[in-house]
C-alpha cells in the first residue's frame, strides 16, 4: 500500500482534520484519486489494522481543486537522521579524514520542516543556496523499546523517498547540526510505501538524484554502513520509538558542496529524488522572499 496525508479541512460529510490515504501512484506532487484510510491520528494507533480495514471513501487530492496533500506524520513524531552512513559521502566531504564510528552520528528534525512533494523550498538569505541530500526515509509502526535488531526491522512499517535538503553555513557554524537542518520546507517526503511492498533496504533499494534533470548521486541502499534495523534497535535503548516515528537513513556522494567548484540549490531549480519501489520526489526551489 501507498500512504499519504490529505488534509481534509472542510470537507463535505467528511470529519475534519489530516486522514491517511491510499494512492495508486508513487511520483510526487501526487494528483488525483485517493481512498480515504482513517484519521492520522487513528491510523497511527494501529496503522496495520488501519490498512486491513480502510474507510475506502473516495476524495480528489492536488491540483486547483483536489485536498492538500500532506505527509502522514504526527506533529509529536520524532524524526531522527543518520549523519554520514555512505563511506562515499565520508570520503567527499569535511570529515574525510575521521574514521567512521561505530555507532551512527544521529540528529533531529522537527516534523514542522517535513513537507509533501511538489512544495517549494524556498533558499536562505544568508546562505549560497541549499544542498541536496537524496535519502530513503524508515517509518515505525510500532512500540520498540530496547528491541532487538531483528524486532526493530519487524516494526518498519515502510519507507518513503526523502531529501534532506540542508543550510550548509548553518549547518557547519557549531559541532551540532540541527540548524542547518530544520529550514523551512527543507524535509520533502514522499508517499509511505509498506514494506511488503518495498522490501528490505539490505536488498539494495537504487537510489538517484537529479538537479534539473542532470544526475548528482546514484547508489543503493546497501551501501549503508549503519542498516536501519540495527540503528532503530540501539535507538530504542534509550528512548522508546513510537508508531509514526521516521529514521532518515542518510544520504550517498554526489552532494553540491563538496563539488568543485561548488553547486548549490537556487530559485528556478528542480530537485528530484528516485528511490527504486518507492518513486519519484520533485521540489522546486524557490527565493528566500517565499519563506
Amino acid at each position: 500500500m501507498r500512504v499519504i496525508g490529505v488534509d481534509l479541512v472542510g470537507a463535505a460529510g467528511i470529519e475534519d482534520g489530516v486522514w491517511a490515504a491510499a494512492v495508486g501512484g508513487l511520483d510526487t506532487p501526487t494528483v488525483g484519486r485517493a481512498e480515504l484510510i482513517a484519521p492520522l491520528r487513528v491510523f497511527w494507533a494501529d496503522p496495520r489494522a488501519a490498512m486491513s480495514a480502510p474507510d475506502g471513501r473516495a476524495v480528489e487530492v492536488g491540483g486547483e481543486n483536489g485536498a492538500r496533500v500532506v505527509p502522514p506524520v504526527l506533529p509529536e513524531a520524532r524524526v531522527i537522521c543518520i549523519g554520514l552512513n555512505y563511506r562515499d559521502h565520508i570520503a567527499e566531504g569535511s570529515f574525510a579524514e575521521v574514521e567512521h564510528p561505530p555507532y551512527p552520528t544521529l540528529f533531529a528534525r522537527w516534523t514542522r520542516s517535513l513537507v509533501a512533494g511538489g512544495v517549494s523550498a524556498p533558499t536562505n538569505a544568508n546562505e549560497r543556496g541549499l544542498d541536496w541530500e537524496g535519502e530513503i526515509a524508515a517509518w515505525v509502526g510500532a512500540d520498540l523499546c530496547e528491541a532487538t535488531a531483528d524486532e526493530a526491522r519487524a516494526a518498519i512499517l515502510g519507507y518513503s523517498t526523502f531529501n534532506d535538503l540542508t543550510s550548509r553555513i548553518a549547518q557547519k557554524l557549531t559541532s551540532q547540526w540541527i540548524l542547518g537542518k530544520n529550514g523551512d520546507r527543507s524535509g520533502p517526503i514522499g508517499p509511505l510505501v509498506t514494506a511488503d511492498e518495498a522490501g528490505d533496504l539490505r536488498d539494495g533499494l537504487r537510489l538517484t538524484t537529479r538537479v534539473n534533470g542532470e544526475v548528482v548521486q546514484e547508489s543503493t541502499s546497501d551501501r549503508q554502513i549503519y542498516e536501519a534495523g540495527e540503528t532503530l534497535a540501539l535507538i530504542s535503548q534509550t528512548f522508546t520509538l513510537r508508531p509514526g516515528d521516521i529514521l532518515c537513513t542518510g544520504t550517498p556522494s554526489g552532494v553540491g558542496y563538496a563539488r568543485d567548484p561548488e553547486w548549490l540549490l537556487r530559485d528556478g531549480d528542480v530537485v528530484e529524488v528516485e528511490v527504486e519501489r518507492l518513486g519519484a520526489l520533485r521540489t522546486p526551489i524557490t527565493g528566500h522572499a517565499t519563506r
